[in-house]
C-alpha cells in the first residue's frame, strides 16, 4: 500500500506485514548519537575490538521447555513470558568493558514505542520491555538468557546483535536462519492465555488431532480431524492470514483482537478469507466439505495461492479456526451445539408454521433449527470485562451474521451468556439465542392468520459436546451455557436477556390435553426406518386424533431437500389412554433422494376437536464402516503401513468416490479417487509411511462419494523414540 493513501491521517504507513519483509532494517555501521545510552569504549590495550562471529538460536535447547518441539520448522519457536537461550560467538572472550545488545524486530518499519523493535541489554544500561542476562560463557561463546514480555507481539522476529565499537555501533548482517517465532504462552501466569493445568494445556494447545461431534442429540456420531497445527508451513500460513487482512503489527499482542480477526478471516464471505462456504450439493469447483480430513491442506493451499479454498460447512470452519488458534498458542476447543437455533429476526423465537391440514408450511417458515452447529471456545483473560467473565469464550467463524461490519462472531464470554448478561462484547446475544430460543408452533388459516398452538422452551441447545481432556469420549458442557430448564436461575437469566433486547414469545398457550411422541432409531443406510407415533389423551373424554405424518430428506441445517413420503391416519383415544401407529419407510423410498445427506426429518401433526399438537424428529442414516489396519514397527523413522478398506453394502453404484488418509506427525494427506464403486464391491489402499514424530499419534481415514453420506474412522498408535 502506498504512503499516499495515509497522508493526512498518519505520519507513516501503519505496519501490517510480518512475513516477506524485505526492507533494510539498519545500516551495518551506525554512528552513535550524543544522547545514546551506549558508552563508547575503546578495548583495553592489546585487545582487539569486539565483533560477532555467529549466532546460534539453540533450537535443540529451547523447544523442550517451551513446548514447541513438534513444530516442523528450521526456525526457533518460543513462547512469550518465558526465558530462552541463544549462544553468541564473539571473536574473543568478553571483558567487563564490552558493551553489546540483542535487537528483535517484527514487521516493517519497527518502532520501540509500538513494541515491534525490542532492545535487550545485558548490563546496567536500560533496555526495552524484554529482559536479558548472561547465563554462561565458554571461551568466545556467550550464552544469553532472554525473556520476552508476556505481552509481546506474536509472530516472526528478526534478530541482530549490535556491538559498541568506539563511537559507533556495529551490527550483524541480516540472517534469516536466526529468525524466531514468538507465540502466546498458556504456561505463563502473566500471559492473557494462561491455562491453569497441564492436562488442559496438552489437550487444548498441543493435541494435533481431535473429534468433531455430529448427528443428532439422540444419536451422536463423531469424526476424527487432524488439526495439524505443527505441520510444516502451517505457522507461516497462520501469520499470512493476519498479513492478508492487514492487521496492524502492534495489535498482534492482544489475544482478543487476534481471535476476533481470525473469526472473520477463516471465512471468505467479505474479506477474501480462507474458506468458501457451500451448503448445497454441487462441489465440482472444489472439495466437498465432507471430504476434508484435516486443516493443514486447507491452510497451505490458501497460503500458496492467496485464494479462498472451496468448500466448507460449519465443522470445517470450526476445525480450521481451532488449528489457527492452537498454532499461535491459544487454548482452544471445538464445540457442537445440538438443535442449534438459527433465527432471522434477532429474537429468541424459532417460528415453525403449519397449514390448516397439519402439513408444514415451508414456504412461509423462515427460521431453522440445525441438527448441530460447530463453533470454538478460546480460553483467555478478558481485561475488558468484569473478572468473572474471563475464561472460555465463544468464537464462531461460520458466516451467519455481521458483527462490526464483518461476518464473524465473538469472543463472547460463556459465563455472560449463561447469566443473560448480554451487554458485554462481543455477540453474546447471538450466542444466547442459538442455545436458548423457544420453538413456537403456529397454525395458519386460509387467510394467513397465525395462531400459536405449542411452545417448546427446551428444544434448542439441548446438548453441547466437546472432546474430553485426555480421552476420546465426549464431555457434556451444556451446563456451562445454561441453567436447568425452568429453574429459578434459568428464569432469571432469560428475564435479564430480555432486558438487553432479546425478545421472547409470551403467547398464552394453555397446556393441551392432546400430546404426541415420535420414536425412531438411527439406522444403517439401506435398512428400513421404523417410526412409532404415540398420541396421549390426558382428558376425561374420548378423543379422535386425525393426524398427518410427513418424512423429508434434509440437510443438517434443517433445510428440506426433498419431501418424499407422507400419510394421513386416525387414532381413537380413550380417556386418559394412549394409542400408537407404526410406520415403515423402505430403503427404496429414501435412498434415491439421499445424495450426501444423512438425515430424515419427520413431522407429525394431530388434531382433535379444537386442539392441535405437533412434534418433530430427526433421524440419522449411518453409512457402511471404514476399516483401518496398521502394520510394521511403530518407531520413529521406521517403515510402517496403513491399510484402509471400505465395502459398499448397498445394491447400488457409488459415484465419484474419494478415499482420504491423513495423520499428523505420521504422513501427509493421501487421496485416492474412484469414479465408481460397484454394488457390494470393496476398495482398499495400503499406504507406506515413516513416522516423523514420537508419542501418541492418530490416523484419520474417510470415504466420501456423491450419493452416500461420508464414512469415517480413526486409529491411534504410540510411536516409540
Amino acid at each position: 500500500m502506498s504512503f499516499a493513501s495515509f497522508k493526512g491521517r498518519y505520519q507513516r504507513p501503519v505496519p501490517t506485514t510480518n512475513l516477506m519483509v524485505n526492507e533494510e532494517d539498519f545500516d551495518r555501521f551506525e554512528q552513535l548519537d550524543d544522547d545514546s545510552d551506549f558508552m563508547p569504549r575503546a578495548p583495553p590495550p592489546g585487545v582487539e575490538a569486539l565483533s560477532v562471529v555467529g549466532v546460534n538460536t539453540r533450537q535443540d535447547l529451547n523447544e523442550g521447555p517451551h513446548n514447541t518441539h513438534d513444530y516442523v520448522t528450521n526456525q526457533l519457536v518460543v513462547r512469550r513470558g518465558q526465558q530462552f537461550t541463544i549462544d553468541v560467538t564473539f571473536n574473543r572472550p568478553l571483558t567487563p568493558q564490552d558493551d553489546f545488545q540483542v535487537e528483535f524486530l517484527i514487521g516493517s518499519d519497527p518502532s520501540p514505542n509500538k513494541g515491534s523493535l525490542v532492545v535487550v541489554t545485558f548490563g546496567n544500561r536500560p533496555g526495552g520491555s524484554w529482559t536479558g542476562q548472561i547465563v554462561g560463557a565458554q571461551g568466545p561463546v556467550t550464552s544469553l538468557g532472554i525473556t520476552p514480555n508476556p505481552r509481546a507481539i506474536v509472530g516472526l522476529y528478526r534478530l541482530y546483535v549490535a556491538v559498541s565499537v568506539g563511537s559507533s555501533l556495529q551490527r550483524t548482517d541480516r540472517n534469516p536462519a536466526t529468525d524466531l517465532y514468538v507465540l502466546f504462552n498458556p504456561w505463563c501466569p502473566n500471559d492473557d492465555v494462561f491455562y491453569p493445568d497441564d492436562a488442559g494445556r496438552y489437550e487444548y494447545v498441543l493435541n494435533s488431532t481431535g473429534l468433531i461431534y455430529q448427528g443428532t442429540n439422540t444419536a451422536v456420531t463423531e469424526r476424527g480431524w487432524v488439526y495439524g497445527q505443527f505441520e510444516a508451513g502451517v505457522l507461516d500460513a497462520c501469520i499470512y492470514i493476519l498479513d492478508t487482512c492487514r492487521m496492524p503489527i502492534d495489535n498482534r499482542d492482544d489475544v482478543i483482537k487476534i481471535v476476533r480477526t481470525a473469526s472473520a478471516m477463516i471465512n471468505s464471505q467479505d474479506d477474501n478469507g480462507v474458506l468458501v462456504g457451500n451448503w448445497g450439493e454441487d462441489f465440482s469447483m472444489g472439495t466437498a466439505p465432507t471430504s476434508w480430513t484435516g486443516s493443514s491442506a486447507i491452510l497451505l493451499q490458501y497460503h500458496n495461492t492467496g485464494a479462498p479454498v472451496s468448500f466448507a460447512q460449519c465443522w470445517v470452519y470450526a476445525a480450521v479456526l481451532n488449528t489457527f488458534l492452537r498454532c499461535l498458542g491459544i487454548p482452544t476447543r471445538l464445540i457442537t451445539n445440538f438443535n442449534s437455533a438459527h433465527d432471522n429476526n434477532g429474537n429468541l423465537k424459532i417460528e415453525l408454521i403449519f397449514k390448516a391440514d397439519g402439513s408444514p408450511d415451508r414456504r412461509n417458515t423462515r427460521d431453522s433449527i440445525w441438527n448441530y452447529h460447530c463453533w470454538n471456545e478460546a480460553f483467555m483473560k478478558r481485561s475488558d470485562l468484569p473478572t468473572q467473565y474471563s475464561g472460555w469464550q465463544v468464537v464462531d467463524a461460520t458466516p451467519q451474521e455481521t458483527s462490526d461490519g464483518y461476518f464473524r462472531c465473538g469472543p463472547a464470554a460463556i459465563a455472560a451468556v449463561k447469566e443473560g448478561d448480554l451487554c458485554y462484547p462481543f455477540d453474546s446475544g447471538f450466542v444466547f439465542a442459538e442455545v436458548n430460543s423457544d420453538v413456537i408452533y403456529l397454525k395458519s388459516d386460509r387467510y394467513g392468520n397465525m395462531t400459536p398452538f405449542r411452545v417448546d422452551t427446551a428444544y434448542t441447545g439441548i446438548l453441547m459436546y466437546t472432546k474430553a481432556v485426555g480421552s476420546w469420549s465426549p464431555e457434556d458442557i451444556t451446563h456451562n451455557y445454561k441453567y436447568p430448564e425452568g429453574s429459578p436461575q434459568d428464569k432469571q437469566s432469560m428475564a435479564r436477556a430480555e432486558q438487553y433486547g432479546c425478545q421472547r414469545d409470551h403467547s398464552d398457550v394453555p397446556a393441551g390435553k392432546l400430546t404426541l411422541d415420535i420414536t425412531s432409531e438411527s439406522t444403517l443406510v439401506g435398512q428400513p426406518v421404523r417410526i412409532l407415533v404415540t398420541f396421549y389423551n390426558q382428558s376425561e373424554l374420548h378423543k379422535t386424533a386425525k393426524a398427518h405424518i410427513e418424512v423429508s430428506m434434509v440437510y443438517y441445517t434443517g433445510v428440506v431437500s426433498e419431501k418424499f413420503w407422507m400419510e394421513d391416519f386416525t387414532l381413537q383415544l380413550e380417556a386418559f389412554h394412549n394409542n400408537s401407529a407404526m410406520f415403515e419407510v423402505k430403503p427404496q423410498d429414501y435412498i434415491k433422494f439421499m445424495g450426501s445427506k444423512a438425515y430424515l426429518h419427520i413431522v407429525v401433526t394431530g388434531q382433535s376437536d379444537t386442539e392441535t399438537t405437533s412434534q418433530v424428529k430427526v433421524v440419522s442414516l449411518k453409512p457402511p464402516p471404514v476399516s483401518i489396519v496398521l502394520s510394521g514397527q511403530p518407531q520413529l523413522n521406521r517403515e510402517m503401513y496403513v491399510t484402509v478398506s471400505f465395502r459398499n453394502t448397498l445394491n447400488m453404484m457409488l459415484h465419484n468416490a474419494k478415499m482420504m488418509i491423513e495423520g499428523a506427525g505420521l504422513m501427509d494427506t493421501r487421496v485416492f479417487n474412484y469414479s465408481t464403486i460397484g454394488p457390494f464391491a470393496e476398495v482398499s489402499q495400503k499406504v507406506r509411511f515413516i513416522p516423523r514424530k514420537p508419542g501418541v499419534r492418530t490416523i484419520v481415514a474417510l470415504l466420501d462419494c456423491q450419493n452416500l453420506p461420508e464414512a469415517t474412522s480413526m486409529v491411534e498408535v504410540r510411536i516409540l523414540q
